[in-house]
Parts: C-alpha cells; structure tokens; sequence
C-alpha cells in the first residue's frame, strides 16, 4: 500500500497543481482532507513530484505491506506511518 505523508516540518499542503490535478476547487490553502492512501492522491504525487508540494511541504510516499493497520503520526509537521498499537493514558 501507497501512502502519501509531508517528511519536512511544516504540515502537510498541496499546491494548486495538485488540486487541478486531482479536480478539486483550489481552497486557497492547500489543506485538503483526502485519505492519504487514496489512489488518486498517490498518483498525482508520483506525476507532479515536487510541484505537489504546498507550502512548507515535501511530500513523499511511503509504501508498507497491505495488511498492516497504520497511522500517520507527526511532529512539528513533519510525519512519518506508524502500525498502529494500542494504547492506555
């Protein structure tokens, strides 16, 4: 499985390319909401590379095994897939 994740500190964004490229309307931000697994997602980042990338971002995929449950987890912006565990507080 493909998944799409921002490897820079920042936040994860799309540029406006992206958008057109995937034919949602430009929100001004490039913070959409698209499942990070999403074959459209994916394939828009393998065609554009870095004209992807929203501002502060550097977008990358990561491909892991298609049984495993995961999570994107971040620090500061910067993300990386985790297997999901649980967990107490």
């Amino acid at each position: 499985m493909k998944i799409v994740i921002n490897s820079d500190f920042g936040g994860f964004s799309l540029s406006k390319a992206a958008y057109n490229e995937l034919g949602i309307p430009w929100d001004g931000h490039g913070f959409c909401k698209l499942y990070r697994a999403d074959l459209r997602l994916v394939a828009c980042i393998e065609k554009l590379g870095s004209a992807a990338n929203g501002k502060h971002a550097e977008l990358k995929i990561v491909e892991i095994p298609d049984d495993i449950e995961w999570e994107i987890n971040e620090c500061d912006g910067a993300e990386w897939v985790a297997e999901k565990h649980r967990t107490w507080e």
